[in-house]
Protein backbone atom coordinates (compact mmCIF):
# COMPACT_ATOMS: atom_id res chain seq x y z
CA UNK A 1 0.00 0.00 0.00
CA UNK A 2 3.07 2.22 -0.02
CA UNK A 3 4.97 3.12 -3.17
CA UNK A 4 8.46 4.60 -2.98
CA UNK A 5 10.69 6.25 -5.56
CA UNK A 6 14.23 7.42 -4.94
CA UNK A 7 16.03 10.25 -6.66
CA UNK A 8 19.21 12.27 -6.36
CA UNK A 9 21.85 9.67 -7.09
CA UNK A 10 24.79 10.37 -9.33
CA UNK A 11 28.55 10.61 -9.66
CA UNK A 12 30.51 12.60 -7.10
CA UNK A 13 34.14 12.94 -6.10
CA UNK A 14 35.43 11.64 -2.81
CA UNK A 15 34.81 14.20 -0.10
CA UNK A 16 31.80 15.60 -1.89
CA UNK A 17 28.15 15.66 -0.91
CA UNK A 18 24.91 14.37 -2.30
CA UNK A 19 21.30 14.45 -1.14
CA UNK A 20 18.95 11.60 -1.86
CA UNK A 21 15.19 11.88 -1.70
CA UNK A 22 12.47 9.28 -1.46
CA UNK A 23 8.92 10.23 -2.32
CA UNK A 24 6.17 8.06 -0.87
CA UNK A 25 2.61 7.57 -2.00
CA UNK A 26 -0.30 5.34 -1.10
CA UNK A 27 -1.20 4.65 2.49
CA UNK A 28 -0.60 7.35 5.09
CA UNK A 29 3.08 8.14 5.03
CA UNK A 30 3.23 9.27 8.63
CA UNK A 31 2.30 5.77 9.82
CA UNK A 32 5.58 4.34 8.55
CA UNK A 33 9.03 4.37 9.97
CA UNK A 34 11.49 4.67 7.10
CA UNK A 35 15.00 3.61 6.28
CA UNK A 36 17.82 3.82 3.80
CA UNK A 37 19.89 0.82 2.73
CA UNK A 38 22.66 0.37 0.22
CA UNK A 39 24.06 -2.50 -1.76
CA UNK A 40 27.46 -2.54 -3.41
CA UNK A 41 28.52 -5.07 -6.06
CA UNK A 42 29.28 -8.42 -4.49
CA UNK A 43 27.96 -7.40 -1.08
CA UNK A 44 24.74 -7.86 0.83
CA UNK A 45 22.26 -5.05 1.24
CA UNK A 46 23.23 -3.16 4.37
CA UNK A 47 21.52 -0.75 6.71
CA UNK A 48 22.44 2.91 6.44
CA UNK A 49 19.93 4.97 8.41
CA UNK A 50 16.40 4.91 9.81
CA UNK A 51 13.90 7.41 11.09
CA UNK A 52 10.78 7.05 13.20
CA UNK A 53 7.25 7.91 12.09
CA UNK A 54 7.37 11.47 13.32
CA UNK A 55 11.07 11.94 12.79
CA UNK A 56 11.89 12.24 16.46
CA UNK A 57 14.30 9.31 16.52
CA UNK A 58 17.03 8.35 14.09
CA UNK A 59 19.53 5.56 13.81
CA UNK A 60 22.69 5.21 11.75
CA UNK A 61 25.14 2.56 10.74
CA UNK A 62 28.48 3.04 12.44
CA UNK A 63 30.13 3.53 9.08
CA UNK A 64 28.15 6.70 8.33
CA UNK A 65 27.73 8.30 11.74
CA UNK A 66 28.71 11.94 11.63
CA UNK A 67 28.62 12.11 7.84
CA UNK A 68 25.06 11.15 6.85
CA UNK A 69 21.79 12.64 8.07
CA UNK A 70 18.34 11.17 7.57
CA UNK A 71 15.29 13.42 7.79
CA UNK A 72 11.65 13.43 6.81
CA UNK A 73 9.01 15.91 5.80
CA UNK A 74 5.64 14.30 6.38
CA UNK A 75 3.89 17.24 4.77
CA UNK A 76 5.70 16.39 1.53
CA UNK A 77 5.59 12.61 2.05
CA UNK A 78 9.33 12.54 1.52
CA UNK A 79 12.42 11.39 3.35
CA UNK A 80 15.96 12.48 2.64
CA UNK A 81 19.48 11.26 3.09
CA UNK A 82 22.09 13.98 3.20
CA UNK A 83 25.46 12.42 2.52
CA UNK A 84 28.60 14.42 3.26
CA UNK A 85 32.28 13.51 3.10
CA UNK A 86 31.52 10.72 0.68
CA UNK A 87 34.03 7.92 0.30
CA UNK A 88 34.62 5.49 -2.56
CA UNK A 89 33.37 2.74 -0.25
CA UNK A 90 30.00 4.46 -0.39
CA UNK A 91 29.54 3.51 -4.02
CA UNK A 92 26.35 1.46 -4.13
CA UNK A 93 22.73 1.39 -5.11
CA UNK A 94 20.81 3.17 -2.38
CA UNK A 95 17.32 1.99 -1.51
CA UNK A 96 14.51 3.64 0.39
CA UNK A 97 12.28 1.39 2.50
CA UNK A 98 9.12 1.70 4.57
CA UNK A 99 8.26 -0.36 7.62
CA UNK A 100 4.81 -1.57 8.52
CA UNK A 101 2.76 -0.27 11.40
CA UNK A 102 4.53 -2.79 13.61
CA UNK A 103 8.04 -3.77 12.66
CA UNK A 104 10.51 -6.34 13.92
CA UNK A 105 13.29 -3.77 13.74
CA UNK A 106 14.66 -0.94 11.65
CA UNK A 107 18.28 -1.93 11.13
CA UNK A 108 17.70 -5.06 9.06
CA UNK A 109 16.11 -5.75 5.70
CA UNK A 110 13.49 -7.98 7.31
CA UNK A 111 12.08 -5.04 9.23
CA UNK A 112 10.68 -3.38 6.12
CA UNK A 113 7.67 -4.15 3.96
CA UNK A 114 8.10 -1.78 1.02
CA UNK A 115 11.08 -0.87 -1.14
CA UNK A 116 11.91 1.62 -3.83
CA UNK A 117 13.72 0.81 -7.05
CA UNK A 118 17.03 2.21 -5.90
CA UNK A 119 19.28 5.00 -7.10
CA UNK A 120 22.94 4.63 -8.04
CA UNK A 121 25.58 6.56 -6.14
CA UNK A 122 29.12 6.45 -7.45
CA UNK A 123 31.98 8.05 -5.54
CA UNK A 124 35.21 8.49 -7.47
CA UNK A 125 38.68 8.67 -5.92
Amino acid sequence: QVQLVESGGGLVQAGGSLRLACAASGRTFSNNAMGWFRQAPGKEREFVAAISRRGGSTSYANSVVGRFTISRDNGKNTIYLQMNSLKPEGTAVYYCAAAGFQTSGLTTVSGYDYWGQGTQVTVSS
